[in-house]
């Protein structure tokens, strides 16, 4: 993979900077104890290409290096898988933006059932181009912001797990995605360096909402100096029909902070 570029069997071509990416990848993910074949590795260099050309029409993303995209987006997204939890299950990505970390999960595990959700139809038709592109099945699309969606009848505690990456503080995106979870399901949150932080303001959205957190697991990225975690909530009893409120109020108003 060390070449200029490589061709997959269907004919397509691989970037350089794709099939660094792929190196990194393979490289970081021995190391982190995740495994991933050459199919695989070819899906995740079509997608880091496919990526960097739509970022340029669209802002999709400001990690645009083979490193920082092998490490900062795929690999960021993969730590939080737990086979016991999702394997063969159904999962919404709420507010997925360019795929994260939904789609590097499809990848790792075909069998999950997913449902990629955005508010922004143009990132959607470039998840579906992606989708089409590294020939995944089992994807759907949902165009709705989180409150609404939370509150269709044909979404609303319908999947197994929700994850989300990078979208709002804890209290917020608790009323964002426990709405979405069956009973006796898993709301699992990727969150940064202030977890602790946000793990205590939400204590009380969590509860509110039907919530209790099961495992908070450290993590650390390959060459990075930061500290994240992987935040795994159980919907221990139904939400209330009055969550989620009306879009905007769970960001301008989070549940518990007054």
């Amino acid at each position: 993979m060390s070449s200029l570029h490589i061709t997959n069997e269907e004919g397509l071509t691989i970037s350089a900077e794709a099939s660094q990416c792929m190196v990194m990848l393979e490289t970081q993910c021995d190391l982190a104890g995740i495994s991933l074949n050459q199919i695989q590795l070819l899906q995740f260099g079509r997608y880091y290409d496919l990526l960097i050309k739509t970022n340029k029409v669209m802002n999709l993303t400001a990690l645009t290096s083979p490193q920082d995209v092998a490490v900062k987006h795929y690999i960021d997204s993969l730590l939080c898988y737990d086979a016991a939890l999702m394997k063969g299950k159904t999962v919404i990505d709420v507010g997925t933006g360019a795929g994260f970390p939904g789609i590097p999960l499809k990848i790792y595990d075909p069998s999950l059932q997913l449902l990629l959700l955005d508010s922004l139809a143009k990132r959607l038709m470039f998840l579906q181009s992606t989708v089409k592109m590294l020939q995944l099945t089992g994807v759907r699309f949902e165009h709705k912001r989180a409150e609404d969606a939370g509150r269709d009848k044909d979404l609303r505690a319908q999947f197994d797990i929700s994850v989300s990456r990078a979208v709002a503080r804890l209290s917020v995106l608790a009323e964002y995605c426990l709405p979405l979870v069956k009973k006796k399901g898993y709301f699992i949150a990727l969150k940064g360096s202030k977890y602790k932080e946000e793990l205590l303001e939400g204590e009380k959205a969590l509860q509110i909402l039907g919530g209790s957190v099961t495992s908070v697991k450290e993590v650390e990225l390959p060459g990075l100096n930061d500290r994240r975690a992987i935040i795994v909530v159980q919907k221990i009893k139904d939400t209330s029909s009055l969550y989620p409120r009306k879009a905007g109020l769970p960001g301008k108003n989070p549940l518990g902070s007054s």
